[in-house]
Formats: structure tokens, sequence, C-alpha cells
């Protein structure tokens, strides 16, 4: 469940605490945390709705002005339409994890072995995060024809390196974080720098 920037500060601050959404099946369940630019949303529910039963609290619950504007939005897609209420769950633990650039000998052969278990058939990892070092800000579709993969493909394996604190996206592109330079810094250090 993507929001648009205008949101993001009303999700930070706690005063957007629902949203709707038009899907063939909603893309999140209750009880489940999602990770958005902000922060952690901890999602409440999921529920089929209709656009009657939306009041104008709800709409400003959303983050919309009115309910009109809420609805003209709404109207630009199709699906079933889903109310989806949830609450700031705070900071994503990413943005601490790719600060963390101190990296003991058992951090780094422990993220050594996640990366290759990501490898189960191409290597990839350490070629991406050189290329994404060499070259902060390059967008995914650039990037993706050097090794050769797909760009869906390749945004998926980046997201897979964000996730373990390596990179950190850019409004276009990406960049190394500290702990993806220490990692490759590790990398070059030991045996397999050829990797």
């Amino acid at each position: 469940m993507l929001f648009k920037q205008r949101f993001y500060a009303g999700l930070a601050d706690g005063t957007i605490t629902l949203a709707f959404r038009r899907w063939k099946r909603p893309s999140v369940k209750a009880g489940t945390q999602l990770k958005s630019p902000v922060g952690l949303l901890h999602i409440d529910a999921v529920e089929l709705t209709d656009p009657a039963l939306i009041t104008e609290e709800d709409a400003s619950r959303a983050g919309y002005a009115s309910l009109q504007a809420l609805l003209v939005e709404l109207n630009n897609y199709q699906g079933k339409l889903y109310r989806v209420e949830f609450h700031y769950a705070g900071e994503d633990p990413r943005l601490a994890l790719r600060e963390a650039d101190d990296l003991s000998a058992e951090e780094f052969e422990a993220l050594h072995a996640q990366l290759r278990r990501y490898e189960s058939r191409i290597a990839w990892t350490a070629k991406t995060l050189r290329m994404i070092q060499a070259e902060p800000g390059r967008r995914a579709g650039d990037l993706a024809p050097r090794l050769p993969m797909r760009t869906r493909t390749f945004k998926r394996r980046v997201r897979q390196l964000k996730d373990l604190g390596l990179t950190e996206s850019l409004g276009t592109g990406y960049r190394i974080s500290p702990r993806g330079a220490a990692y490759l810094k590790g990398l070059d250090q030991s045996d397999g720098s050829s990797r």
C-alpha cells in the first residue's frame, strides 16, 4: 500500500490513520506492519466498504480536505473499495541499521551468508552494491540492464539489500549506506574480494 508524498507528514505525526483503496484483493492484512517512507505503520483493520458509507470525518482522517476530494480520487481507480485503519508504529528499524557500519567479524560473516542465500542462481549482490556505490542516484532502469536483469527484478533485489540496511532509496535511484560501504570494504579485505 503506497502513499503519495503529500500524506507523509500526516502519517508521521499520527493525524492520518485511515486509507481507502480500490483493489482486486487487499495488499495488506490486519495485524501486520507496513514499511512506509515515514516509518512503520501497524495495520489495525482491513474491511470492504461502500463509498456511500464514507463520512467527512473519514476523509479528514485519510488526509483529504473534504469528502468530495476523496471520492473524486477514488473514482480514478477500479476494484473493490477497502477501508484500511492503521496507526504509526515507530521509526523504520532499517534507518538505524544502515548507519551501523562497525561490523564485527561475526556480523560480516552473517551478512555475507545471508547475501549468498539470495544468490541461488546468479551472483548479483556485490555487483549491485558496487554499481550503486559508483553511481549514486542512478535510476533502476539504467542500472538493471548492466547485470543484465529486468528493471522489476532489479528493484525487488535492491529492496532485499535495503532490508539488510545496505542501501537507501533516494528521490531518484539509490545510494550505498554506511553499512553497505563497510560490507564492501570487508569483502575487499576478505579472501573473497573477487566476488
